[in-house]
C-alpha cells in the first residue's frame, strides 16, 4: 500500500494570524519546512525567531507560498491580506488540517452552536478517571498542535468551531458530533446556509467506518443530512429520556436543558468505547461544569444565583431559562446579528428580565409582548434593582446572567464579562441582610 505524502513537508508556508493557534502552528512546522509568519498588527513577541520570521504585507504580496495557514479568528473578507488569500484559497489550511497530516490517533471532535466546551470538558473528565489517555484541544483553549507527549493510544477530544471547520481542507475525526444548529456567527458567514455548512464539514468528511452523532430532533442538522450523501453511521441522539438518570446522579448541573442535551451525546459516544451509562455516575455526579458557563455561584434555601457569561446568543439561554422557578434574567451586551427569542410562550410568567447596556433597543424588541423587562444603564445598576426586588420574593428564586450577546461592548471577553458579575454578587451579597437567601 503506498504511504499518503505528508502536504506539510518540506514547503514553503505562510501562518496568517499570530495569536495562540498561530504560534503553536510555527512551533510545530518550524523544523520541517520554510515558514514565514504575518499579522494584521505589530506583534511583540520577545520570541527572535519569531521576530525574524515574520515578514511585511509587501513581502507577503510578492512571495508564492505552497501553503498558507490561516489562524480561526482572521476574516477573509475583513483582513489586510484578504485578496491575497481570495487568489490563493486553495492553498489555505488550519491547524486541524495539520494535525490529521501528522497524527492519525483516535479522535472525538465536537462542534455545534451551544454546549461544545461542556461536552468535551464532561468527555475529557470521564475517560481520564476511566484510564484512557486521552487529551483535551481545540477551541476550548489548548491548540491542537501545543500537545506533547503523544502515544499510539492517546485520544484526543477537540472542540471545533465553524471558524476552524470553514477554512480545513482535509480534516476528518472518526468519532464526530453536531450538539445543534442555531443562527450564529453571521457577521461572518453571512448567511445561515453557510455556517450549517461550515459546521456539517466535520460529518461530511468523515470516512468508511467512523461514526456521526447528531441530535434527533434538531431539524437544521437533519435537513442539511438528507441533502449530503454519507457513506459512514450516523447515530440521532435523543435529548429527552434522561429524567430517571439524572435524578440518580443527583447533580443539579444537568437539570437544564442544555446541559442534559449535552449528557445525551457524551453517554451516546462513549457506549462506543463500551462505556454505559451505570459505571459512568460517580465521575457524572462530581462534575463541576465549566466556569462561566451555567455556573452555580451561589446556592441558598431560597435562592440561586447562575453565571452564564459565555452566553452569546439566545439559543443558549433558552434551555436554562426552563427551569421551573421565578428566574430573574440578567441580558445585554453587543447582539449577534440575525439573533432571535424562540422560547415557548409557557415559561414567560416566570421569567422577568433585567436589560443593562447601551444596545437595549435591540433586547426590548426580542422580548416585547413576552417578558416584562427594565432597562438599566449597566450591569450593576440591573443587579443592585434585583437585589432590590428579591427583597419581597418568598418562593426559591433563580438570578441568572445569561447576557445572549458577545462582551465586546464593555468586557475584553466572556470570562472578563464573567469575572466581573462574580465580584457584583459577591459585593451585593455582602451588604444584603434582609434577603431569605
Amino acid at each position: 500500500m503506498k504511504k499518503e505524502k505528508n502536504i506539510f513537508l518540506n514547503k514553503k508556508i505562510l501562518i496568517y494570524g499570530l495569536g495562540k493557534t498561530g504560534i503553536s502552528a510555527f512551533k510545530f512546522l518550524k523544523n520541517k519546512n520554510d515558514i514565514f509568519l504575518f499579522d494584521d498588527y505589530q506583534i511583540d513577541s520577545n520570541d527572535f525567531l519569531t521576530r525574524k520570521k515574520t515578514i511585511t504585507y509587501s513581502d507577503v504580496i510578492k512571495s508564492k507560498f505552497d501553503r498558507v495557514i490561516l489562524s480561526p479568528g482572521i476574516d477573509l473578507n475583513k483582513c489586510r491580506l484578504s485578496n491575497f488569500l481570495k487568489k490563493n484559497k486553495k492553498k489555505i489550511y488550519s491547524d486541524l488540517d495539520v494535525f490529521y497530516s501528522f497524527y492519525k490517533n483516535d479522535s472525538i471532535t465536537v462542534t455545534g452552536t451551544n454546549g461544545k466546551s461542556t461536552t468535551c470538558q464532561l468527555l475529557y473528565e470521564i475517560l481520564s478517571q476511566k484510564s484512557f489517555d486521552v487529551k483535551l484541544v481545540g477551541n476550548i483553549g489548548n491548540p491542537i498542535l501545543s500537545v506533547n507527549n503523544v502515544k499510539k493510544k492517546t485520544i484526543f477530544v477537540i472542540e471545533a468551531s465553524s471558524y476552524q471547520l470553514e477554512y480545513s481542507k482535509i480534516f476528518c475525526s472518526k468519532y464526530s458530533a453536531i450538539l445543534n444548529i442555531a443562527p450564529d456567527h453571521l457577521e461572518r458567514h453571512k448567511t445561515l446556509n453557510n455556517y450549517i455548512k461550515a459546521k456539517f464539514k466535520l460529518i461530511k468528511n468523515q470516512p468508511k467506518g467512523s461514526l456521526s452523532f447528531i441530535k434527533k430532533n434538531d431539524l437544521l442538522v437533519n435537513k442539511e443530512l438528507l441533502s449530503n450523501k454519507v457513506n459512514h453511521k450516523v447515530i440521532k441522539v435523543s435529548t429527552t429520556n434522561l429524567d430517571n438518570f439524572i435524578k440518580k446522579i443527583g447533580n443539579e448541573y444537568f437539570l437544564n436543558a442544555n446541559n442534559k442535551e449535552n449528557l445525551s451525546f457524551v453517554l451516546a459516544i462513549l457506549k462506543e468505547f463500551g462505556l454505559r451509562s451505570k459505571s459512568l455516575i460517580k465521575a457524572i455526579k462530581n462534575f463541576k461544569g465549566l466556569n462561566y458557563r451555567q455556573q452555580i455561584i451561589f446556592k441558598g434555601p431560597k435562592l440561586i444565583i447562575i453565571n452564564d457569561s459565555k452566553s452569546t446568543s439566545f439559543s443558549s439561554s433558552e434551555g436554562i431559562l426552563k427551569l421551573n422557578s421565578k428566574i430573574f434574567w440578567l441580558l445585554g451586551g453587543k447582539p449577534k446579528k440575525g439573533d432571535k427569542f424562540n422560547l415557548s410562550k409557557k415559561y414567560f410568567k416566570n421569567i422577568k428580565a433585567f436589560i443593562y447596556g447601551k444596545n437595549f433597543k435591540f433586547f426590548n424588541n426580542a422580548l416585547n409582548n413576552k417578558i416584562q423587562f427594565q432597562n438599566f444603564k449597566n450591569l450593576n445598576e440591573a443587579l443592585k434593582k434585583i437585589f432590590f426586588v428579591i427583597k419581597k420574593e418568598k418562593s426559591k428564586k433563580i438570578i441568572l446572567f445569561s447576557p445572549c450577546a458577545a462582551s465586546f461592548d464593555s468586557f475584553k471577553n466572556f470570562e472578563d464579562r464573567g469575572y466581573y458579575f462574580n465580584k457584583l454578587v459577591k459585593k451585593n451579597l455582602n451588604v444584603q441582610k434582609t434577603i431569605d437567601l
